[in-house]
């Protein structure tokens, strides 16, 4: 079992940063790819970003690059998603979720265990 749990989420203006935190449970984080998704009101999730076990690929969805960026420590059970240049679409719960397989996936249904979310709100 996998518990995620994560946090650093807010209310921020246009233009601003926030940097999310996913903390996992379990000593095989370092094997897992794990990834961001997010879901905004009335839409469904969608993938933001990925990055595999050892952190050496990332891939990011076309709305979100070059503003966001994944990353991860392995020695903290951690993976991060640093935003930038926010913007109001970007508003949503975010979710991390991991991947046992430790790959970079962009589908939803890869992802065996998710977290509860963290809501991000972007003002105009």
């Amino acid at each position: 079992q996998v518990q995620l749990v994560e946090s650093g989420g807010g209310l921020v203006q246009a233009g601003g940063s926030l940097r999310l935190s996913c903390a996992a449970s379990g000593r095989a984080f370092s094997n897992y790819g794990m990834g961001w998704f997010r879901q905004a009101p009335g839409k469904e999730r969608e993938f933001v970003a990925a990055i595999n076990w050892s952190g050496g690929t990332r891939v990011y969805a076309d709305s979100v690059k070059g503003r966001f960026t994944i990353s991860r420590d392995n020695a903290k059970n951690t993976v991060y998603l640093q935003m930038n240049s926010l913007k109001p679409e970007d508003t949503a719960i975010y979710y991390c979720a991991a991947d046992l397989g430790g790959s970079t996936w962009a589908s939803i249904s890869e992802y065996e265990y998710w977290g509860q979310g963290t809501q991000v709100t972007v003002s105009s």
